[in-house]
């Protein structure tokens, strides 16, 4: 268990923090209901979903089910992941409308690519940037997990994260590994002059990034909703944009730099880079 004013992820796995008593707080508190489904209406309303359409989506870090209440009173059907028993069983006592899976996301999302037409998650992903064993790498076990992430959403899609990044350094390593893992996309800062109201979401898009959703502040006028672009195509975008052509020397090329921008060792580029080699007998 944390102690007091210490951040929750520093007392020890999130199985452990949030167990029988902690999972009571978020059926029996109504100041914490109240936030979280604020917060996940928030999250569903920067999915930016096209309307009228019922959609699938996941819900990482479900807990007891609060944000998943929200997504079906708004006509979405869910799967929500969590690692924490106590959490899921409080979910399975309010007989929630969505599906609820057993799982640590740092290990990986399991499910078909396409699967799902978005995300959310409240208040999960930092958890991944602690390590509890000796064996957890928190930069690997969050590439694992947006590299599944991406795998299970439709291409045009979004996932949209609130979290509490703990430091300027936390927050770059959680945006690094996401735009390795293929994402776009940018932090939306909902009320960044408030000390109580101020909420971060990371927005991620799965294809073509149209814009960055701007944050709420106390004074702004609501822009007209603009709705995500769903896709079969599995094709990454920045290929598909500059009409590239798998294995040709511009596809070679691109590549080996997108390898150099994540730090890995690649041969320099020559004249003979991605050039046709005849077979040999």
């Amino acid at each position: 268990m944390a102690s007091r004013g210490r951040r929750p992820e520093h007392g020890g796995p999130p199985e452990l923090f949030y167990d029988e008593n902690e999972a009571r707080k978020y059926v029996r508190n109504s100041r914490m209901i109240d936030i979280q489904t604020r917060m996940a209406g928030r999250a569903l309303e920067l999915l930016y979903l096209p309307e009228n359409k019922p959609c699938y989506l996941l819900d990482i870090g479900c807990g007891t089910g609060l944000s998943g209440s929200y997504l079906s009173d708004e006509g979405h059907y869910w799967v929500g992941l969590d690692i924490s028993p106590a959490m899921l069983d409080e979910a399975v006592d309010r007989e929630i409308e969505g599906d609820l899976l057993l799982g640590d996301m740092g290990q990986g999302i399991p499910f078909k690519p396409g699967t799902f037409d978005g995300c959310i998650s409240i208040s999960a992903v930092q958890w991944l940037c602690n390590a509890n064993k000796k064996s957890e790498n928190p930069a690997k076990r969050l590439y694992c997990f947006f590299a599944s992430l991406f795998s299970v959403l439709v291409r045009g899609s979004r996932a949209v994260l609130q979290l509490y990044p703990e430091s300027s350094e936390q927050l770059e390593l959680i945006t690094t590994q996401a735009t390795k893992a293929g994402f776009s996309g940018g932090m939306v800062v909902d009320y960044p002059n408030s000390a109580k109201a101020k909420k971060f979401y990371l927005c991620l898009f799965s294809g073509p990034s149209t814009f960055i959703p701007e944050g709420l502040s106390e004074n702004q006028d609501e822009d007209e909703p603009r709705e995500s672009v769903f896709t079969n195509k599995r094709v990454p975008f920045r290929m598909s944009r500059r009409g590239m052509v798998r294995k040709s020397r511009a596809w070679v090329l691109e590549k080996k730099e997108q390898y150099r921008r994540q730090g890995r060792e690649v041969r320099p580029d020559t004249q003979y880079t991605g050039r046709k080699r005849k077979p040999r007998f």
